[in-house]
């Protein structure tokens, strides 16, 4: 378990939101990274707040980090699945970026239910809503490493 620190490189903060973007490139000039998070994240262009986003793996994707794939846990029932793959479709088209949420030991189950109601947002809340559990996610990450 890690306090959280004063300053984190580039490479830490990179393993923790799943790939260096313009935000951990920003995150890593701080003294309290996750702290100063909503200030860095506000100095964003959209572009730079969407990379973010994108760099981080789909929910219930196949390709998954080692620390996603443990985090999203194994042993779904197929329907499920399918279910949330068409759904992380959907989102991305209707909102432009990838569904990210902190699933914190939820089964995908549930999450599903977390994504269509996230679905009739507008893309404004959603992309401060992506961030906010983007960020949730890395210093959880953080503090169980």
């Amino acid at each position: 378990m890690h306090d959280l620190p004063r300053k984190l490189s580039p490479e830490e903060l990179a393993e923790l939101f799943e790939g260096r973007t313009r935000l951990v490139e920003r995150l890593a000039e701080l003294d309290d990274p996750f702290g100063s998070a909503d200030a860095a994240i506000t100095g964003l262009s959209e572009e730079e707040r969407i990379e973010a986003l994108n760099a981080h793996p789909a929910i219930g994707g196949r390709r998954l980090s080692p620390r996603s794939a443990a985090e999203q846990g194994s042993g779904d029932d197929p329907a499920t699945l399918t279910e949330l793959a068409y759904l992380n479709q959907v989102y991305e088209e209707k909102f432009g970026f990838r569904f990210v949420v902190f699933v914190d030991q939820r089964p995908k189950r549930e999450i599903l239910s977390v994504l269509q109601e996230r679905l009739e947002r507008t893309r404004e809340e959603e992309l401060a809503t992506g961030l906010s559990e983007l960020v949730a996610i890395a210093e959880d990450r953080w503090r169980t490493s």
